[in-house]
């Protein structure tokens, strides 16, 4: 049985709404109304409440199947973000190169809008658990490069080159 039918069952075996069962465990009823449709998972911390709650195991409510559907969304979320984040270098690269070649300076802070929006969405295509290591190097070659022409296009408007 998967997560989302263990977690509708347990609820409902204890006559509570999503909202009784999102107030015990400290989240909203929109985070159990995703569960209860596998369309997310809880963190650890709530599936201990809930396990504490039901009176079982983490183990009981989660199944092989529930850790492998929850890696297959992580993984679908990254790739969404990765391609955000490219989206968002050749934003700024445009951005950038516009400002250097035109007389149109203020294309610089569209620039470094984009160029942050870059990093945060680089950032956090990165998989969790790997995100507090060295980032790859061609991520971090394509970040310097980013900021080294948000850095030009600056000093450029500023000395009014």
């Amino acid at each position: 049985m998967k997560f989302s039918e263990k977690l509708k069952k347990l609820r409902a075996a204890n006559n509570m709404t999503q909202d009784d069962l999102a107030d015990k465990i400290f989240v909203t009823r929109t985070a159990i109304s995703k569960w209860e449709t596998d369309n997310g998972y809880p963190s650890i911390e709530s599936l201990k409440l809930l396990a504490k709650l039901f009176g079982t195991s983490v183990d009981e409510l989660i199944s092989e199947e529930d850790i492998e559907q929850k890696e297959k969304l992580d993984k679908n979320k990254n790739k969404t973000y990765f391609i955000v984040s490219l989206a968002c270098f050749a934003i700024a690269l445009v951005f950038s190169l516009a400002g250097a070649f035109t007389e149109y300076k203020f294309l610089f802070a569209f620039a470094v809008a984009a160029a942050s929006c870059f990093v945060f969405f680089a950032e956090l295509s990165i998989p969790k658990e790997k995100r507090q290591t060295k980032i790859s190097n061609l991520r971090f070659i394509l970040e310097a490069i980013i900021l080294g022409l948000v850095v030009w296009g600056f000093i450029e408007m500023c000395l009014g080159i």
